[in-house]
């Protein structure tokens, strides 16, 4: 029986990097399927909001059932479905309708990992610890989406989609068997030395909560649509800087990799730096540099590819740093009793918000570029994303002057 925490967060990490590579492997074979399967921008939105609609539809439920049967259990069934869909998808996926099908069933299967994740690792690691360890766990995650696009998008461009989609779904199964030594309980931290903490939200539904929450959709409003479009806007900037096909399809999704794998150690780094300063100042100051560079990011596309490489890269880096933070300070200030079906209610909006983000960044594409396949102007869907960020700083500046704020980080708030 494993009873050391850290090697239970590298196995959860590394499960999780597994686990995840599906997520965006779509988003990174797109520009080929695009052009084999005719996809329209605004079903492309369809397509990725659908994914993120079926991540939504199971994450409370999988939260609920963290608490009640077991974290442990939810992420392996999590993790053994997403292989599953993922795979078929290589297999069946021919046009719109069964494209959307088979996302919204991986997205369903995906929503049994990360929440039911996090109350697992909650379990190990106490207050004082817990930015670092969701951290580590979510800089995992991010590791898995930009493996998405390093992987499935040049095997997509030299062997087709579906052998990019098989090569980033296999690996999951591993993801299983990882997870198959992890313990559910920590044998050195009770529920009782948590517990002990006064003040601890016994309800689902309060202020405090609600506005961490709020805030982390703001955040989510922005990352995720981000993350999807990401991939399309570099093999655009690919296109219009001289590379054609299949070499524009090669170098926009590793470029894109590249920016995503910025932001692999942001959530780590932050998670431990609102250990120290407080949750609510950590993620004030990603969403203000996230904001700005949403603002900015999509006016870059069409000229050199250094200026909107090195942008991307401050955007990589900041639009995920702080996706921890909500998760560890909601934590604070909820009982056990109550963590998993809470971090569940999280996720369910913040990914709610997913739903909507990425399909309007494509109307706004469509619209701006009048329907036209070729698309070149790419700044007003991006600075749409900004709006998020606004949003999430208000609600942080709410929450600092809550009560109950003292409760997160040992009373940094």
């Amino acid at each position: 029986m494993i009873q050391n925490k850290k090697v239970v967060l590298y196995l959860m990490s590394g499960a999780i990097v597994l686990g995840y590579l599906p997520w965006y492997n779509f988003s990174a074979v797109l520009p080929i399927m695009e052009r084999e399967l005719g996809l329209t921008g605004f079903q492309v939105g369809n397509i990725l909001g659908a994914f993120q609609a079926g991540y939504v539809l199971t994450v409370i439920i999988t939260g609920w059932l963290a608490d009640r049967i077991g974290a442990r259990r939810v992420v392996l069934a999590g993790t053994l479905g997403v292989a599953a869909c993922s795979t078929a998808f290589a297999f069946l996926a021919s046009d719109f309708s069964s494209i959307l099908i088979l996302r919204t069933l991986t997205g369903m299967f995906a929503g049994a990992i990360y929440a039911p994740g996090m109350v697992l690792l909650s379990k190990w690691f106490p207050s004082r610890e817990r930015g670092f360890a969701i951290g580590v766990y979510s800089g995992a995650l991010v590791l898995a989406y930009a493996g998405s696009y390093f992987i499935a998008g040049p095997v997509a461009a030299s062997s087709g989609w579906q052998t990019g989609i098989l090569w980033t779904s296999l690996p999951s199964l591993l993801g299983v068997v990882l997870i198959m030594f992890v313990p559910e309980n920590a044998p050195e931290l009770s529920v009782a030395n948590v517990e002990t903490r006064e003040g601890l939200e016994e309800r689902v539904l309060n202020v405090p909560s609600l506005l961490v929450t709020g805030a982390y959709m703001g955040h989510m409003w922005e990352l995720y649509a981000f993350w999807g479009w990401v991939g399309p806007a570099m093999v655009a900037a690919a296109t219009a800087a001289g590379s054609g096909g299949a070499e524009a399809a090669r170098l926009g999704s590793q470029m894109a990799s590249l920016l995503i794998l910025m932001g692999a150690p942001a959530p780590w780094l932050v998670g431990s730096l609102s250990d120290r300063i407080g949750r609510s100042k950590a993620a004030g100051l990603c969403l203000m540099a996230s904001g700005l560079a949403s603002l900015l990011f999509g006016w870059f596309i069409g000229g050199s590819l250094l200026p909107i490489i090195l942008l991307g890269l401050w955007y990589g880096f900041w639009a995920v740093a702080d996706t921890a933070t909500y998760k560890a300070g909601l934590t604070d200030m909820v009982s056990t009793r109550i963590r998993g079906t809470s971090l569940g209610f999280q996720s369910a909006l913040g990914f709610g918000i997913t739903v909507i983000s990425p399909q309007i960044f494509g109307a706004v594409l469509d619209a701006t570029n009048k329907g036209n396949q070729n698309i070149t102007v790419w700044g007003p869907a991006f600075a749409v994303l900004a709006a998020g960020p606004i949003i999430g700083l208000i609600l942080l500046v709410v929450l600092r002057k809550h009560p109950k704020a003292i409760l997160m980080a040992d009373g940094r708030k």
